[in-house]
């Protein structure tokens, strides 16, 4: 059973979002909150798999929340909002989140995401979403060390994971590309992960652009 914490100021949201989730035979919602502090504390009272976070909240916003919630607890966090501004995304994902959806979602794009990301995949399979992160990469590079540095600690083949993550491959595709087993390919993913402090292949995909192992187009 995926359980799920729902943070959100807007009340017939939460309640919508609420009734479609727990309508799911593998889903259940355990905590609601209005407020981005309110969904700290339901998450550390619940410990849920997935917190869904409304980004503009009163007090802590979703994306102080995400912080608190993704560096303290092992619960993954999907980020809510009807703005689909570009640094709202960027800030999001480095606070760690695992997904990022507009409020206006499809009922089955809303179970969907919950399951992938309880699954410990990210959203950023659509083209359009790399594009994206692609141009957040490129026009606000975060300062810190050169590729070589934070590259160097990878081999061959992990660099060239991490460069087939960064164009949004899944495990199946790099294992083909490669010519080896998704065993393996989830080993090259884990090794990558860990090497470069990475919390999923949300931040890898970002990491790649940052680094320059792939050129934004």
């Amino acid at each position: 059973m995926i359980r799920v914490v729902l943070a959100d100021d807007q009340e017939l949201v939460r309640s919508g979002f609420a009734m479609i989730l727990d309508a799911q035979p593998d889903i259940e919602v355990v905590g609601e909150a209005a407020d981005g502090t309110a969904a700290v504390t339901a998450v550390r009272e619940h410990v849920p798999d997935v917190v869904l976070l409304d980004i503009r909240m009163p007090g802590l916003d979703g994306i102080e929340a995400a912080k608190i919630v993704c560096a303290e607890t092992p619960a993954r966090a999907i980020m809510l909002t009807t703005f689909g501004r570009d640094d709202y995304v960027y800030d999001a994902l480095y606070a760690g989140a695992s997904g990022f959806l507009l409020k206006d979602v499809r009922r089955d794009d809303l179970v969907h995401a919950v399951r992938v990301v309880a699954a410990g995949e990210s959203l950023l399979a659509p083209a359009v979403t790399r594009r994206l992160i692609s141009d957040i990469a490129r026009n606000r590079p975060r300062a810190g060390a050169t590729e070589s540095q934070r590259l160097a600690v990878l081999t061959a083949r992990e660099r060239e994971t991490l460069r087939m993550l960064g164009r949004g491959l899944s495990n199946a595709e790099i294992a083909t590309a490669m010519v080896v087993s998704e065993h393996t390919v989830k080993t090259h993913v884990s090794n990558v992960l860990s090497k470069l402090g990475l919390r999923d292949r949300v931040q890898a995909v970002i990491a790649a652009y940052e680094t320059r192992l792939i050129e934004p187009a």
